[in-house]
């Protein structure tokens, strides 16, 4: 019996954990906190903080674990990979290129200023570092955060000091990246990646709240209605990161503006979304991403042939408050819902402006 670990036992790792179980293997999990909604799915849990790489790694020899991996979370991306190098163990990219994705002023860096498809930025460490800062609008994001935390729109510098301690507390290196804000439509993409050739690549369209900054998510519509021209500029600016960042194998997540018809990388990471895109898109086309990337791991070999279904689909959230008490939403009759919470629970700050409660799969 395979031995796996999944770094984080919260929502977004559910479907692993689950994916995982119905594969037979024994499954491991570990987390900073001990109330992880995944933790009852577990064969067995220690409480380990998942940015620990040496403390994962002792687990990992401890009880001799076959596979260590993760899904929606950009803080496990490099312990999985760090743990995976020093073990020996299968992996789809190194610490390096995992680091560099999780670290948003690395990634701008590594992309360079003369990348198409790159974004204007400056990365700041005091106050003052913002003064010569011209491209306004601007976000302003911790480099090292996840999920919108610490995420303001600012149109001066008045308005950066303003938010620059709230930005900072959440940056565990104390950084911060100002990068040009652009006014244009969301996409996400999904890809796949084996010895370095993209065997599968899928644009959707994101409808995020307005009212909130940093693109907090309300629903994924598939499939997008950009043109067939606006699709493969997407895919070439897409391909082009993949092989700057030296992603070669595996998913990868992009978040991606289009101004006009040109794309504008807003983030890469070299893992499954934490929206349960995999699910959204194994139903649309036939094409199963968690498995796949599982598979690979293994040993297995990999491919894809999507047929994909007419009509319109989405994945839609049910988002409340944070710290408002879940109640009852009407949701689509559908293909898929699934609850992250009991009514009456208290909802949990993430983002601190609107949090996911739930998600419902149906066809328009």
């Amino acid at each position: 019996m395979k031995k796996v670990l999944i770094l984080g036992a919260g929502n977004a790792q559910i479907d692993a954990i689950e994916y995982c179980k119905g594969q037979g293997y024994k499954v491991y999990g570990c987390s900073y906190t001990d109330t992880d909604k995944g933790i009852p799915y577990l064969d067995e849990f220690k409480q380990i903080n998942i940015i620990d790489a040496e403390a994962v790694a002792e687990y990992v020899k401890d009880n001799g674990i076959d596979l260590v991996y993760s899904v929606g979370s950009d803080l496990a991306m490099p312990t999985v990979a760090k743990v995976s190098e020093k073990l020996g163990l299968p992996h789809f990219v190194s610490y390096d290129t995992a680091l560099t994705c999780n670290l948003k002023h690395k990634m701008r860096v590594a992309l360079g200023n003369d990348f198409k498809g790159n974004v204007p930025f400056k990365v700041i460490e005091k106050l003052e570092d913002a003064e010569d800062f011209e491209c306004y609008p601007a976000m302003m994001k911790p480099v090292d955060s996840q999920g919108q935390r610490g995420v303001h729109k600012v149109e001066s510098f008045e308005e950066i000091k303003e938010n620059f301690e709230k930005s900072m507390l959440y940056s565990k290196s104390g950084k911060i990246i100002l990068e040009s804000y652009l006014e244009g439509q969301e996409i996400s993409v999904n890809t796949y990646v084996k010895n370095g050739k993209v065997i599968f690549a899928l644009v959707s369209d994101r409808v995020s709240f307005k009212e909130f900054p940093g693109g907090i998510i309300k629903k994924h519509l598939l499939p997008t209605q950009f043109s067939k021209n606006v699709v493969e500029k997407v895919k070439d600016l897409v391909q082009r990161v993949l092989q700057k960042l030296e992603i070669k194998d595996g998913p990868a997540y992009f978040q991606i503006k289009v101004v006009g018809d040109e794309p504008y990388l807003i983030e890469v990471t070299p893992r499954l979304d934490g929206c349960h895109m995999w699910r959204l898109i194994n139903i649309y086309c036939g094409v199963n991403l968690l498995d796949m990337s599982f598979k690979q791991l293994i040993g297995e070999s990999v491919s894809c042939e999507p047929k994909y279904k007419e009509g319109n689909y989405t994945l839609k959230f049910m988002c409340q408050p944070p710290y408002t008490e879940v109640i009852s939403h009407a949701v689509e009759p559908g293909i898929y819902t699934r609850w992250y919470y009991d009514i009456g629970d208290k909802v949990k700050e993430l983002n601190g402006y609107m949090e996911k409660c739930g998600y419902n799969i149906f066809k328009e």
